[in-house]
């Protein structure tokens, strides 16, 4: 995937596209107006993205518009910085709403004024119940729910206790406003909602001006009202909440007529979509925070070394449809794979150091060789890399005793390094444990990549990093959040992945990463995707996380 992908990319053929088209065709509508309407009660995570790309996309295709509207009825929930976090988000994707931000709060006159007007018109009343009594009499599937004793309130007495809950004299819980339709309905939504309840809370955008607050169900359609959305899509769990959107429009005196349409969700193996959960594990300290490489914020993705090409691909190759699925979170890494791939430069990095001394390599010699950043893409350029006696190799990448089929340095054999010479052990140092800590080794001075000797063929290539001027990182290796495709009942913290984090203190790396900063992405040798991290990196010393392995080793 090439960084000249456009936004359009994520707008496949799907059924909402389909209607959209159709819709202008006909006449029905001249243009469109979407909106991504988030509740600021938590990070986004990567099922927003997928209603992100899909209402931005399409305002985008065919001409329209594409409103951010913050859907902020519950103060008890919300901060200003989940608001701050939401617009930071959308931006980092890729989208502008330029001056089309709302807040259903500013809203909350006129949803006030159409309340009254279901209270004058027979279609809303003030009940007593408490929200468990409620519950009792709504009924189930199969059996009709029980009038509230307060349903059949006079329209004066119902205006007078909704006027008097406004102004605050009733205590949280003491009384709501429902909607009067019929508590026989098979439709359970149908059965009287409340859709508005007492909250003596400071709300993050309007303050203290309110203490009455509207549910969402009623909130919602009327805010699309307001807007002029023609093209109001959500995911299917409110499919059944239509008619009761298509009810509060019917009855109230709006100006403007939306449409609701409905798509799957998305739900991602190995990892958690609800926004309960994920706030569960940022209080409970499972995580460090709501920005943790490990969650699947956009905000984590993004500070993991996800780029918002390899999001929106993604969302392109995912799809819109109809149908609830899993979709494999490898998907996800190998968007981000073939982006990075194409981006990143190739960098060295030893993450579990060991020692190597070239003893035949003059103690007064330090070569400077030039390695390009990446083979396919010469306009990346190239560096000078260090080059001296003792080196760093990764520790794995020597066996003494070697297993079958390892083809790196073994006591008495021979490898490469790459972009340098060929080199054979001579001997190894043990402390008193047995534990190797220092590997001696000889060098063929006719072996230098480049050279008429380089050509000797050796079984194994490995990298390695000059000691006299490397720098020490700390690496953080993440991997997926959960042990198990998805979580299990009430339980489900059982299922968190103890491997998620591994944290590498004493990397050394090469001295060209030393003026890495913040986001920057690299492809480490032979170890993966890294990006520079953008809370605990300093100037000169880089924190590295790593974005995804080179290969999928959870298929194996």
């Amino acid at each position: 995937m090439s960084n000249s992908n456009e936004h359009n990319e994520v707008q496949a053929s799907n059924f909402i596209r389909n209607i959209v088209m159709e819709d202008l065709k006909s006449g029905k509508h001249s243009s469109i107006v979407t909106r991504f309407p988030p509740e600021p009660n938590g990070y986004l995570h990567i099922g927003h993205a997928k209603a992100i790309c899909l209402n931005f996309g399409l305002a985008k295709e065919f001409n329209g518009k594409c409103h951010l509207r913050f859907d902020d009825t519950n103060p008890v929930k919300e901060d200003t910085e989940y608001i701050e976090s939401i617009k930071e988000s959308v931006k980092w994707l890729g989208f502008d709403w330029c001056q089309d931000e709302y807040y259903t709060s500013d809203y909350f006159e006129q949803l006030y004024e159409w309340a009254e007007y279901l209270i004058v018109n027979g279609k809303a009343y003030v009940d007593d119940l408490s929200a468990e009594e409620i519950q009792s009499y709504r009924g189930t599937l199969t059996e009709p729910g029980k009038e509230s004793p307060f349903r059949n309130r006079t329209v004066d007495e119902n205006l007078d206790l909704f006027r008097r809950m406004r102004k605050g004299e009733f205590p949280d819980g003491a009384k709501v406003l429902r909607a009067k339709i019929d508590m026989a309905s098979p439709n359970i939504n149908f059965r009287d909602p409340v859709i508005y309840r007492i909250l003596h809370a400071t709300h993050p955008h309007a303050g203290d001006k309110w203490c009455i607050y509207p549910m969402y169900d009623f909130a919602h359609g009327q805010s699309d009202a307001i807007e002029g959305i023609t093209h109001s899509v959500c995911t299917l769990e409110f499919e059944s909440h239509r008619p009761l959107y298509d009810w509060f429009l019917d009855n109230l005196p709006v100006k403007s007529r939306p449409h609701q349409y409905e798509f799957a969700r998305l739900n991602l193996t190995y990892t958690v979509m609800s926004k309960r959960k994920l706030l569960q594990l940022v209080k409970d300290g499972d995580v460090a925070g709501w920005d943790d490489p490990r969650m699947p914020t956009l905000a984590g993705l993004r500070r993991r070394g996800f780029t918002p090409e390899a999001v929106r691909n993604f969302c392109h190759i995912i799809g819109v449809g109809r149908s609830d699925s899993w979709i494999d979170i490898g998907i996800l890494e190998e968007a981000v794979r073939e982006d990075l791939n194409d981006r990143a430069p190739r960098v060295m990095a030893v993450l579990e150091p060991l020692k190597l001394v070239i003893e035949n390599y003059p103690d007064d010699l330090h070569e400077e060789l030039s390695i390009e950043y990446h083979p396919q893409k010469p306009e990346l350029g190239s560096r000078k890399v260090a080059f001296g006696k003792e080196l760093y190799i990764e520790r794995s990448d020597f066996q003494e005793v070697p297993e079958e089929g390892f083809k790196r340095l073994t006591l008495n054999g021979e490898v490469r390094l790459r972009k340098a010479y060929i080199i054979k052990c001579t001997g190894v140092e043990k402390d008193s444990a047995g534990n190797i800590i220092l590997i001696r080794c000889s060098y063929d001075p006719d072996t230098k990549s480049g050279l008429p000797g380089s050509k000797k063929k050796v079984k194994g290539t490995i990298h390695w990093v000059d000691a006299k001027s490397a720098i020490s990182s700390e690496i953080r290796l993440y991997d997926r959040l959960l042990s198990v495709v998805s979580p299990s009942g009430d339980d489900w913290k059982k299922d968190l992945n103890p491997d998620s984090i591994k944290i590498l203190t004493d990397c050394k790396l090469e001295q060209s990463l030393e003026k890495a900063v913040a986001e920057e992405h690299f492809q480490f040798e032979r170890q993966g995707y890294f990006c520079v991290d953008m809370r605990d990196s300093k100037p000169g010393k880089p924190v590295f996380n790593r974005t995804v392995t080179l290969k999928d080793s959870w298929g194996k």
